[in-house]
């Protein structure tokens, strides 16, 4: 059970260079000893004696937790057993022994990362809360110290004792009161209370009274001040044990800031621990902050002294001129870091500027243990610092800062501590962002993200004050992930933002407001990248920018935002970091994702390959096989490019560098700070590589008419990694595969807006997928072992584009790939298998569109063994989860309208044709999603496409039309009902639809699904009523055009019940503009009249044989309809 245990301010020591045995013995004499008679009076000195002895020996030993053995620590049960040993030979009127003893208990715990077991707990928390009752005040901060020891790790076996400790009158609730006047007890007391309230997995949690009790106990310790009789370590040891406990509460998943009082308590708090010792701030804070839609502590305007629930700023030093530190050849000239500091303010980092910040009284606010390995992780992301190619922070520093004087030890350490409070401050601060709904916390998006500020009015302290001043790297990183997270998931509130056009009104919008916020970022974050020195805190503002880059809305700002941002994170891309690198390339691809395809991005795109960079060069080489002359000098003006179609004179230096990244080998020079990445490893390190396929995925994705020119390449690229080893790098190829073969498609579509001449060419297309099914794509396909590579490598498959299936039938590239498929629909993962399904379909898509584009030829070349497997696998799917079986029935309804005569009279099809349809009945019937009946209803109108199926005689037919009339009539969802109107009225012969009762059943269904067209629950469903209602009359006109005199008399009834109703309806419908329907066929008023006529003139005819004029009903009543439509619009025209 061992386990760390040292707390906030304790230093764990090393281990002890000299062997371990004296402690052993040591131990091994206290193990001897036994409690002595009550009598020995004379004994009982000695023992004492003896014991004082030997306590001291273990305290004095400076040795750490090491392997078992003769001259190894003692196991975890051996030390529990010996601290029991101990305390069973003190007893509590020994007050010096009991000091001296839970002096032991603390030491040996901490030392040996002790976690107590149950057994031993249950002793040494009774001994420890019975001195606490019995002894004398002068023992109380040594025993609470064993308490704080005793209880970390194991707040769930504490249960019992709870009503001693964080009762009413508990102890640690009496020594933590704020009125306690000895404060090393106090901290001693939140220590403990802190410990109690760590979380331990799959066990019982401190029940709501207690949690409260002590959350309230850290706010209070959190907003009380510091007298002068204090101790400055002390109090910083104070407040970083209060952080640590509501940090524990808020991690523990049970505390929930419900209360606006209490976050704004616990946010005014955690923004003035922020600031705490930061070198020439001095924050005050308002006690509680609340949520505003607009800046509310920001200090932009000047207050009367009286409103102290206002926060102002007062500059109380005067800032000092800018220092330049010198720059090395090839990076950012001075005039851009000159520009930068302009837009903050001058000296808004080089000068350490002096603000007071009057905000009535501060409170509290939850924070994290600066121990905290969320925080270690943040930071420690890279190893070592390295020296990074622009000034040190001590250089830009003002020489006035406190940190960079040279100072005595006391001075040093009291620094130390405090930025251990603002480290606690902000990783508490990520707890509570993570306990919180986004939207709750961007009410106090002001008080913690920087805005503009106003003319003659200084800059308002935020996160980013810390990023930029900070003097500890590990503060300005912690600062950074905080902001990164508050960004993340932001896109919805940022979205509001609105600045691309100048607003002229007396009041500032909140989108402006918003915009600015978003600007200032991007200018301080811009300013933190050029200043930063630590390589660890350098990856987290990159992530910071990818993250705000991902969110912004850059469509509704000013432009110029991304090409700052590209410019600046060029040189980046090749520095010694590997976390720098990867961060860097992230960033890239969060640019070229944002709201893809940009205008801006699109010319960034197409630079100079040198432009931004330094004169080593940072382009990447066009062709696979290039060497790496990107790294050594950019391409000469003019050049000519080796590529099919380049349609720039300028190649594109992203796509070079990224191909150049994944498939290069690396340079020798390169020296990470990874040292899991040794210098001799072929290629760049996993992540670079990751990244940079990434990067190329986004930039196809968004901008494929820049990556089109290098379409074989970067097929080539996506083999290289699906051939590789690391199923990380095969399964990012595939997804490049995948995001190639969509950009193909989408430039293909019949409503593209692209010229023929700049599309990528068929035979091209043909070329490139014969490359990928005679490399690594099949093997992909059936990879087992890597499920999600499965499922990656169908969607590459579903990405081929129809047109080229004419001729990559030749090499039976057809067959390959639905065999590959297939063979996925086995799958035991359902994502495969849903996956496949989808493939499928879409294969069956392309199987449609050459049937319609080829003929006859491509179906009877088609393998008839592969047609029934197909059909039986896709029906056999349809039974599966419901997002397989949604893509299943998609396909069936391709497949069997894609049969022949020939097929469907061959026994082995028969059988399996009823199956199928069958399986579609029961899909639109189910209670299945709404996705699922939706393409089952689809499915069957593909069936009624077909000709050679015997609808209208078939057993199955009544059961089709009876699962589409029921939906059509009765399905909660409309566009399920728009579908099964859409495929009711598909068939093209009255005899398709059955006998006269089949008819008058489908009739009548149509006319109560028109009469309950506006019948819903559901608001969001009204708006598809309109849609159904035109897709219903579009279905009764066209059975009025196929009915025979049969027919007539249910129709006549129909009329003479509903006819008003009906005439409405179909009175709108003829009314209605152009629309599109389901089947995306676009039907305008014109088209609709000659649809009418005809059914007019079919009926007439009909109605015309029978005897009798009393007969001809129906064809006056659609006249009446005609005639009414027709006059109104000439009214309307005229």
């Amino acid at each position: 059970m061992a386990a760390a245990v040292a707390g906030p301010g304790e230093e764990a020591a090393g281990p002890d260079p000299e062997p371990r045995g004296s402690i052993r013995r040591h131990l091994a004499r206290l193990g001897a000893l036994r409690p002595l008679p009550g009598s020995d009076r004379e004994g009982e000195s000695g023992r004492r004696t003896e014991l004082h002895l030997l306590f001291d020996q273990l305290i004095s030993e400076n040795c750490g937790p090491g392997a078992p053995g003769p001259t190894g620590a003692p196991s975890p049960q051996d030390i529990c057993a010996l601290l029991v040993q101990a305390c069973q030979l003190v007893h509590l009127n020994q007050e010096h022994l009991v000091n001296k003893v839970c002096q032991l208990i603390h030491h040996l715990l901490n030392r040996f990362q002790v976690v107590v077991d149950e057994k031993n707990l249950d002793f040494l928390l009774s001994y420890s809360i019975s001195a606490l009752k019995q002894c004398s005040s002068w023992t109380h901060t040594e025993i609470l110290q064993a308490l704080t020891a005793l209880v970390y790790n194991n707040g769930p076996n504490c249960q019992k004792y709870l009503p001693d400790l964080l009762g009413k009158s508990g102890l640690l609730v009496q020594f933590s009161d704020l009125a306690q006047p000895d404060v090393e007890l106090r901290r001693a007391a939140v220590h403990s209370m802190a410990n109690l309230c760590l979380s331990v997995p799959g066990q019982p949690y401190l029940d709501e009274s207690y949690r409260s009790l002590c959350f309230q106990t850290f706010l209070s310790v959190l907003q009380s001040s510091k007298t002068s009789d204090v101790d400055d370590i002390t109090f910083c040891m104070l407040l970083q044990n209060a952080l640590k406990g509501i940090q524990s509460l808020l991690n523990g998943g049970k505390m929930k800031l419900m209360q606006t009082d209490q976050l704004g308590s616990l946010l005014a708090v955690l923004k003035k621990c922020m600031f705490y010792g930061l070198p020439g701030l001095n924050v005050e804070m308002p006690a509680v902050l609340y949520p505003a839609p607009l800046p509310q502590y920001d200090g932009r305007s000047p207050v009367k002294p009286e409103q102290s629930e206002l926060s102002t700023v007062k500059q109380t030093g005067t800032r000092r001129k800018k220092s330049k530190g010198k720059q090395k050849k090839g990076q950012l000239g001075e005039e851009v870091k000159e520009e930068l500091e302009s837009d903050v303010g001058g000296g808004a980092i080089h000068g350490m500027n002096i603000f007071q910040l009057h905000s009535g009284n501060a409170q509290s606010s939850p924070c994290l243990d600066p121990w905290n390995r969320t925080l270690d992780a943040a930071y420690m992301l890279a190893g070592k610092d390295h020296l990074s190619c622009y000034p040190s922070w001590k250089r830009i520093s003002s020489s006035e800062s406190e940190y960079s004087d040279a100072e005595g030890g006391i001075q040093s350490k009291m620094r130390s501590y405090q930025a251990k409070v603002r480290q606690g401050a902000l990783a508490c601060f990520l707890s509570t962002i993570k306990s919180i709904e986004k939207k709750v916390l961007y009410g106090y998006w002001s008080a913690f993200v920087p805005d503009t500020p106003g003319i003659g009015s200084p800059q308002s302290v935020s996160l980013m004050t810390i990023a930029l001043k900070d003097p500890s790297p590990k503060t300005r990183a912690c600062a950074l992930q905080v902001l990164s997270t508050t960004l993340e998931g932001s896109k919805q509130f940022l979205s509001v933002a609105e600045d691309a056009h100048d607003h002229k009104r007396a009041f500032t919008p909140f989108s402006v407001t918003i915009a600015s916020s978003i600007r200032e970022l991007h200018r301080c974050l811009l300013l933190a990248l050029v200043a930063e020195s630590s390589s660890q805190t350098l990856t987290q503002i990159i992530k910071c920018l990818a993250n705000l880059v991902s969110n912004a809305p850059y469509s509704r700002l000013k432009p110029g935002l991304l090409t700052r941002v590209w410019n600046q994170i060029k040189p980046y891309i090749r520095h010694k970091d590997v976390n720098v690198r990867v961060s860097s390339l992230t960033l890239l691809g969060a640019v070229v994702s944002a709201q893809a395809p940009s205008p801006e991005v699109q010319l960034l795109l197409q630079q100079p390959s040198s432009s931004g960079l330094s004169n080593s060069g940072t382009a990447a080489p066009r062709r696979v096989s290039s060497s790496e002359w990107w790294r050594k000098a950019p391409p000469s003006q003019g050049e000519p490019t080796d590529n099919w179609e380049s349609s720039s004179s300028e190649p594109c230096w992203l796509i070079r560098l990224c191909i150049s990244t994944v498939v290069q080998p690396r340079e020798d020079s390169y020296s990470d700070s990874d040292t899991s990445f040794t210098a001799s490893m072929v290629y760049e390190p996993s992540p670079v590589r990751l990244e940079s396929l990434q990067v190329l995925a986004l930039l196809v994705k968004g901008y494929f008419s820049v990556a089109q020119s290098y379409l074989l390449e970067l097929g080539e690229v996506a083999c290289k990694c699906m051939e590789e080893t690391d199923p990380s790098i095969q399964l990012h190829g595939a997804k490049l595969l995948e995001e190639l073969g969509t950009g193909i498609v989408q430039q293909h579509k019949s409503d593209s807006t692209i010229a023929v001449n700049e599309k990528v060419p068929v035979n091209l297309v043909v070329t490139f997928w014969t490359m990928m099914l005679n490399g690594p794509l099949p093997g992909a396909l059936q990879n087992a072992q890597h499920p999600t590579l499965q499922t990656s490598a169908c969607d590459a498959l579903s990405s081929i584009l129809p047109e080229a299936f004419g001729s990559l039938r030749d090499v039976m590239f057809v067959a390959d790939t639905a065999n590959a498929i297939l063979n996925s629909l086995q799958d035991k993962s359902p994502n495969v298998r849903a996956k496949a399904a989808w493939s499928l379909g879409n294969l069956t898509d392309t199987l449609i569109v050459n049937m319609e584009m080829i003929g006859q030829s491509f179906q009877e070349e088609f393998s008839d063994l592969l047609l029934l497997k197909m059909l039986r696998s896709a029906t056999e799917a349809s039974k599966d989860k419901d997002k397989v079986k949604s893509n299943a029935v998609r396909a069936l309804g391709n497949l069997l309208h894609f049969l022949q005569p020939y097929h469907i009279v061959k026994p082995r099809f028969s059988e399996t044709i009823k199956e199928s349809i069958q399986a579609l009945i029961s899909a639109v019937q189910s209670e299945a999603t709404m996705k699922v009946r939706w393409n089952a209803c689809y499915a069957l109108g593909n069936v009624f496409k077909n000709p050679a199926l015997p609808l209208g005689e078939a057993p199955w037919t009544a059961q089709a039309y009876s699962a589409l009339t029921s939906v059509v009539k009765s399905c909660k969802n409309f566009k399920v009902r728009i579908k099964s109107a859409m495929a009711l009225s598909i068939p093209s012969q009255r005899e398709c639809y059955g006998t006269t009762e089949q008819f008058s059943q489908i009739w009548s269904a149509l006319v109560i699904a028109l009469q309950k067209s506006e019948d819903t629950e559901d608001f969001l469903e009204f708006k598809y009523s309109a849609s159904l209602r035109t897709q219903i009359c579009q279905a009764l006109i066209h059975l009025l055009s196929l009915a025979n005199s049969t027919d007539l008399p249910f129709i006549r009834k129909t009329i003479a019940e509903n006819g008003d109703v009906i005439r409405s309806y179909v009175l709108q419908y003829m009314k209605s503009g152009v629309e599109e329907d389901e089947a995306g066929i676009h039907t305008n008023s014109h088209e609709r009249d000659r649809l009418l006529k005809r059914a007019i003139e079919h009926i007439c005819g009909i109605e015309e044989l029978s005897a009798g004029k009393a007969k001809v009903v129906v064809a006056a009543y659609l006249e009446d309809i005609l005639t009414n439509h027709i006059n109104s619009t000439e009214l309307t025209e005229a």
